[in-house]
């Protein structure tokens, strides 16, 4: 493992609309990616409390959360290449649209089903601005300069899943789980008005052209690329352990272990402060390749601990404690995982960023609800097992590839 150095990159190539626009883009782009973080993590403190509000099962309940991840896959498939063909900006401001309505209709829902039927819009118009996220920078830079880029605002964006939660049970607290939706659409709301302030990265001269249905047959090549899908695949395995763990705690810190809606947001936003810190780390490394091979034999170890701690040990402290270097290891293959896969993709940036965001949610759709079968503690440590191997393997066949950023 060796630090990087490398600064030959020119201000033109950095700044290429001035470093107060660098700033500000970072900034929007951490809201943006933000956004998908407070649409799935700022009601998990109030999932035991929507049990018992439409008198449903846990299962039932966190289908809310699979809901939204579908919601969010198959909007990240229309929207990705649709924004290859008509720009970046267009599709933000359509999404966020679909998101507020969304929002606004799941306060009124009568029953679990109606509410299911919201996530997915919601889950639909925040794929806008989660794909985004990762499509503006692959607009704009390439190889280390894009791995820095992604790191940062993966590293600032940790806050997000950090204060989601946090945030999610003070509201809770005070105006219950309605009041949450609230929130989130006017976070949207905020989104739209920032919007204006953002260039459109990708200009008329380097957008696709010919028929709508011919933007979507930039998949085929895309999914036929195995160094691209090697990495959505290594990043979404890692990003099904992510929601396996968020969509279980609610259950295990709060029903199991007794804490409260807002002492759960404050050991979630403690956690997840562990994944920005992984982020920035995978930098270290000359090869990136190599932080996720590393990150997978440590979180393999991790997750193993954490197993034997749900099945056998029943003590929150050791739950708690078996949890923190795998959420590290986490943010060192999110990293990875994106910026291999966007630099391979980045042609087509769009679509490529659509396929990294199903490749997620794909993994998180299906174990969300698994974690809820029977003794939460059990399926849940089963969960971590599995996935814990599947993202080991993808780890190891990306170190296997023989392009990593500063040779492809």
């Amino acid at each position: 493992m060796d630090a990087n150095n490398e600064n030959s990159a020119s201000p033109a190539a950095v700044y290429p609309h001035g470093k107060g626009y660098y700033m500000f883009l970072v900034g929007y782009l951490v809201l943006l990616s933000a956004f998908g973080s407070f649409v799935n993590d700022m009601y998990l403190p109030t999932l035991p409390e929507m049990t018992r509000f439409f008198h449903c099962s846990v299962s039932q309940v966190q289908l809310g959360l699979t809901m939204g991840m579908i919601g969010l896959g198959a909007g990240q498939v229309i929207l990705g290449p649709l924004s290859d063909r008509y720009g970046r900006k267009p599709v933000l401001l359509v999404s966020m649209v679909v998101f507020m309505a969304g929002a606004v209709a799941s306060v009124f829902s009568p029953t679990i089903h109606v509410f299911l039927l919201c996530r997915l819009v919601q889950g639909l118009g925040a794929s806008g601005g989660y794909f985004l996220a990762r499509t503006v920078p692959a607009d704009i830079y390439g190889g280390r300069q894009l791995a820095k880029m992604m790191a940062l605002i993966g590293a600032i964006n940790g806050f997000a899943p950090a204060s989601a939660p946090v945030v999610g049970g003070l509201v809770a607290d005070s105006i219950h789980w309605q009041g949450i939706f609230w929130v989130l659409a006017a976070f949207a709301l905020l989104l739209v008005v920032i919007s204006f302030f953002f260039k459109e990265s990708l200009p008329k001269s380097h957008r696709l052209t010919g028929s709508l249905m011919s933007a979507f047959k930039e998949y085929g090549p895309l999914l036929r690329n195995r160094p691209f899908m090697t990495h959505v695949l290594l990043k979404g395995s890692a990003l099904g352990l992510l929601f396996a763990y968020t969509s279980s705690a609610p259950f295990i810190m709060q029903t199991i272990y007794g804490w409260s809606a807002l002492h759960f947001g404050l050991f979630m936003g403690f956690n997840a402060l562990f994944a920005a810190a992984g982020s920035i780390f995978a930098l270290r490394f000359k090869i990136l390749k190599n932080a996720a091979w590393i990150a997978g034999l440590i979180m393999m170890i991790s997750i193993t601990v954490e197993a034997i701690v749900l099945f056998c040990v029943h003590d929150f402290w050791a739950y708690e404690m078996s949890l923190l270097p795998m959420i590290f290891c986490m943010g060192m293959i999110f990293t990875v995982g994106n910026t291999l896969a966007m630099n391979e993709g980045r042609t087509n940036a769009g679509a490529a960023s659509a396929i990294v965001g199903v490749g997620g949610y794909v993994f998180g759709a299906t174990v969300a609800p698994l974690v809820g079968l029977g003794d939460i503690r059990c399926s849940t440590a089963i969960v971590f097992l599995v996935l814990g191997v599947t993202t080991l393997i993808f780890s190891y066949g990306s170190r296997r590839l023989p392009a990593d950023l500063d040779n492809a």
